[in-house]
């Protein structure tokens, strides 16, 4: 089985196909998975593995191990680009997500000032105003949207709401407008012996009408890029990608970059 990818709260840096040079945080345990979507792609695994034993790591402790990682990285004289909110599961389920990000911001500054902070979020937590502040004030507030269809969207990312829809994120992300960047899997494959294909035209039509809805400053579109806990998932060439990303930025007039 599939299991956690991160088993620390500082990772990296890695290189980012979209990001560059980043340092990751990561704000769920360490040694299991606490998300609000289960998606079929998360190279995290599923959340059937289970939360794990270490639980959400404190502020305090967020901020002094950053600190360590920016400061050993600064007087080494090593790039960074980004430092990025991903790891084992949604970030801003942490309790005090928006204190960490404020800590993150003022350790940014002390020790690499021209890096972005990033924030990867599955956009269910959009409706609380500490969640929503917190990311405002990021560089870099990346937001999912993998269908603008209910049922596709169920399919793919699997809402441990079940009440969760489509309208209801599109709704959500539309109040950042220019201060998010949108975020799009794009796959095809099958579970649970029901098809999967958010390229098809009418999927594709129905992001575009989304998109335009919520006005962000960049669009991302991407596909798998390495092993998902759904094993019949098929990846999306660059190629086609490419095509569908022209399509998409001909019809918003707003940059799409494909990862």
């Amino acid at each position: 089985m599939q299991t956690v990818l991160f088993h620390s709260t500082i990772f990296g840096p890695i290189r980012s196909r979209r990001l560059g040079v980043s340092l990751g945080v990561n704000l769920t345990p360490d040694d299991g998975k606490i998300c609000s979507f289960d998606c079929l792609y998360c190279e995290a695994g599923f959340n059937a593995q289970g939360p794990g034993t270490t639980g959400f790591p404190p502020r305090e402790r967020v901020a002094r191990l950053l600190e360590t990682r920016l400061k050993n990285m600064s007087e080494a004289g090593e790039p960074l680009d980004v430092i990025t909110f991903s790891g084992n599961g949604e970030p801003t389920l942490h309790p005090e997500f928006s204190g960490v990000i404020d800590d993150t911001l003022r350790i940014r500054d002390m020790y690499y000032p021209a890096a972005k902070v990033s924030v990867l979020s599955n956009s269910t937590r959009l409706d609380r105003p500490e969640v929503a502040d917190a990311l405002r004030k990021v560089d870099n507030n990346i937001l999912k949207l993998d269908s603008a269809i209910t049922e596709t969207m169920h399919l793919i990312d699997r809402p441990n709401n079940p009440e969760f829809t489509s309208g209801k994120a599109v709704e959500d992300i539309a109040r950042f407008g220019s201060q998010c960047i949108v975020q799009t899997m794009f796959l095809r494959g099958e579970f649970d012996g029901k098809h999967i294909d958010n390229t098809t035209p009418a999927e594709v039509d129905a992001l575009i009408d989304a998109y335009k809805k919520i006005g962000p400053r960049e669009i991302m579109i991407y596909s798998i890029d390495r092993k998902t806990p759904a094993e019949n998932l098929e990846k999306v060439g660059r190629d086609e990608l490419e095509r569908i990303g022209e399509k998409i930025a001909s019809a918003t007039g707003i940059p799409v970059q494909v990862a």
